[in-house]
């Protein structure tokens, strides 16, 4: 039995979808042609879309809510109107326990699945504790690094939403789910990895912080499924109420965030760039590697003077100064203890005996790094260098603001300047070849076929895989004709 408290909310995701809302993707469905002959929704709640589907969709036989909750499985049953509709049967059942095939197998003609289900992640449960997961597979199928580093975390309405697909790839009908944008995508590409049906997709934005107090971007997923077609593509609305849209779809099989614009650039594309985006140094102890300048003292993140040589010592840039255009000069220095990933740093003890000092009395935090790629690497190592790392030129752009802002930087203080690792980058040897590159990236051309690129509701909506799909080369020519 699962009663509401504090605790369950967050496990269960309980956003409880309000009644006016649940009218109006009812009312958008009947819009869109959708006639079922049976309603179900996995999550019910405590019945609104229930409710608004009994009283819209007239001609339907059957409508099953099933719901985990019994206090809200009682709930719909004290419901007058609820309960006198013959159509509606209220089970309550764990969606990960309960034997779908079954259930669905009774209901015939076409079917509508809507619904929200639960807008948490597989790691959110585990800080809680949660149980309300499906069994523990590896089911996007990550390996190495992407596996270690986060990429295996997922919205458990991801797992849930894959397993409603599947219950249409022997039948015709409808998908109608509240979801996470990115979740949305997610969908879209697992449904193409799988070469799965998928008759028509369409989401359209939904105010989550309106009608959930939530901040997060989010949409109705529509999906029709007819058996056949195989359309990996989604329209993109703005509302419930817009008429114009969006095509996302896919291209040199990648996911496009608008289609139309890339197919008008598509040129520009080249997935192997002579010139690399780089992300900046990586080395988890800002306390110790980081320091700032006050009064002519350098100060660590604990507040410590801090006496060392400036051998291993350059300007550090953070995202947030590239993004707000913050690069004339800095106050702040980064340790950089290697020049390649792997190179040896017990020089250091001989090439600069304070520096080594430093870093022997903060070993408890550097050696205590809990990023399993410092396991089997050289003491106090960092990542994310390269010669790249020390030219004196380069351009550089925060993956995190939800802007594309190129900056042109030189050195600092007869320095190259070094980035935390929010920031990509390209180096130039000299100013000339990087003011040329400069010129084609913020040219209108590289900024379309960019921003065809980029979805900006990601938590890192600027990665290093679209920038160096640029031909920079071609871009040139581009920002001559242009």
């Amino acid at each position: 039995m699962i009663r509401t408290t504090p605790k369950t909310k967050v496990e269960y995701g309980d956003f409880q979808t309000p009644i006016e809302l649940a009218e109006l993707i009812c009312q958008k469905l009947i819009e869109l042609g959708v006639n079922p002959d049976a309603i179900v929704e996995p999550t019910c709640g405590i019945g609104n879309f229930i409710n608004a589907s009994s009283r819209l969709f007239l001609s339907t036989d059957k409508i099953l809510g099933i719901e985990i909750n019994q206090q809200y499985v009682e709930e719909i049953k004290t419901r007058q109107q609820l309960d006198r509709d013959q159509r509606i049967e209220i089970i309550e059942a764990d969606f990960f326990q309960f034997d779908w095939r079954s259930q669905l197998d009774k209901l015939d003609g076409q079917l509508l699945v809507i619904g929200n289900f639960p807008w948490v992640t597989n790691s959110q449960q585990g800080v809680i504790g949660g149980k309300n997961l499906p069994s523990k597979v590896n089911f996007q199928d990550h390996i190495g690094l992407d596996a270690i580093t986060g990429k295996s975390n997922f919205d458990i309405s991801e797992w849930m939403l894959i397993q409603s697909i599947e219950w249409f790839q022997q039948r015709g009908g409808y998908l109608s789910m509240l979801c996470k944008t990115s979740v949305a995508r997610k969908i879209l590409n697992h449904l193409r990895n799988r070469n799965l049906n998928l008759a028509y997709c369409a989401s359209y934005n939904i105010d989550a912080k309106k009608y959930f107090n939530a901040s997060v971007e989010s949409c109705l997923l529509f999906c029709k499924f007819d058996g056949i077609s195989t359309n990996y593509f989604c329209d993109v609305f703005d509302s419930l109420e817009s008429t114009e849209y969006k095509r996302i779809g896919y291209r040199h099989n990648i996911l496009v965030r608008d289609v139309i614009i890339f197919d008008r650039v598509s040129e520009l594309y080249h997935p192997t760039p002579e010139l690399k985006w780089r992300s900046g140094v990586k080395h988890d102890c800002s306390s110790v590697m980081e320091l700032r300048k006050i009064d002519s003292k350098l100060i660590n993140g604990f507040g410590d003077a801090v006496d060392i040589e400036d051998t291993y010592l350059f300007p550090l840039l953070k995202g947030s100064d590239v993004a707000q255009n913050r690069i004339q000069n800095t106050d702040r220095y980064v340790l950089v203890t290697q020049r390649f990933v792997g190179e040896p740093t017990d020089a250091i003890e001989y090439l600069a005996p304070k520096t080594w000092r430093y870093l022997e009395s903060h070993a408890k935090y550097l050696d205590n790094r809990k990023s399993k790629i410092y396991l089997k690497n050289p003491r106090f190592s960092i990542f994310g260098i390269g010669s790249y790392t020390f030219a004196p030129w380069k351009i550089a752009i925060c993956g995190l603001y939800k802007k594309l802002e190129f900056r042109l930087i030189g050195q600092l203080n007869d320095r190259g300047v070094i980035f935390d690792d929010t920031v990509y980058f390209i180096g130039f040897d000299d100013r000339a070849s990087a003011c040329q590159a400069f010129d084609s990236l913020t040219s209108t051309p590289v900024r379309d076929f960019y921003s065809s690129l980029i979805f900006w509701d990601e938590k890192r909506p600027i990665k290093s895989s679209i920038l160096n799909s640029l031909n920079l080369a071609a871009s040139s020519d581009h920002y001559r004709l242009s």
